[in-house]
């Protein structure tokens, strides 16, 4: 089994418990304004990696990810676009007694027979998922990110169903997924989740922007400044903290 890989990480911090092998997928439906990583949109590029290949490589890791209770976490992109390739990596790592965990914006979530069967295996093997909820509204969802969003909150209904553990993450972007009445409405929307362990707010940064630069791509959000820390504290008042 081989799946199509942007790019890997060995030491993150910010992407699960513990240090975590990080390993970025290339594909996402999503066309989010913010993106800081355009160039993971396309599918079907990136360097093609087996199973093994990334198994051997996480093997050599393994003493100090399991000393900060860490593992895997398979980013983007978005890595259920190659959802069997997953399957057969969580599997693995579950042999090896490796925390895994996917971090997702759901875009690609559908109820097709073939994908909800894919996913009732992947959930046999998946510790944690990092759910990006981006706008609760589904107009301006459409606007931020080419997609409504319907989809993705039936996603996190059916992580909740199935008792899934979820850290909810949310990037403030001043202007677009700031406004005090989303931020309640997408407060109360979590609060119906029985699976969250954690909301965490991400502050919006233009670290990203040379990359639409290099790939000719205007950016819209060019004149939209980080969110001051008093916005942030307020959004997760809002938000409510766990």
């Amino acid at each position: 089994m081989q799946g199509y890989i942007h790019s890997i990480e060995t030491s993150g911090m910010v992407d699960g418990p513990g240090i975590r092998y990080v390993i970025f997928t290339q594909g996402c439906l999503l066309r989010c304004q913010f993106c800081h990583n355009p160039d993971t949109w396309e599918q079907k590029k990136g360097k093609l990696m087996s199973v093994d290949e990334l198994i051997a490589d996480i093997e050599t890791y393994l003493p100090y990810l399991k000393r900060s209770n860490g593992g895997v976490t398979v980013s983007g992109g978005e890595p259920l676009l190659q959802i069997d390739f997953l399957v057969a990596l969580f599997k693995k790592c579950k042999e090896l007694g490796i925390h895994t965990t996917i971090d997702t914006s759901a875009g690609c979530f559908s109820n097709s027979k073939k994908f909800l069967e894919s996913l009732d295996e992947l959930l046999k093997y998946t510790d944690l998922f990092l759910l990006d909820l981006k706008q609760i509204n589904n107009e301006k969802h459409k606007e931020l990110t080419s997609l409504p969003n319907t989809h993705i909150l039936q996603f996190a209904k059916l992580l909740s169903d199935r008792n899934v553990p979820v850290w909810i993450r949310h990037v403030l972007v001043p202007t677009k997924t700031d406004d005090e009445q989303d931020l309640k409405e997408l407060g109360e929307f979590i609060q119906t989740l029985s699976n969250v362990e954690k909301i965490e707010i991400l502050p919006y940064h233009q670290m990203g922007v040379y990359k639409w630069e290099q790939l000719g791509i205007p950016y819209a959000l060019k004149d939209v400044n980080p969110p001051s820390e008093e916005s942030v504290k307020k959004a997760k008042e809002l938000l409510g903290s766990i």
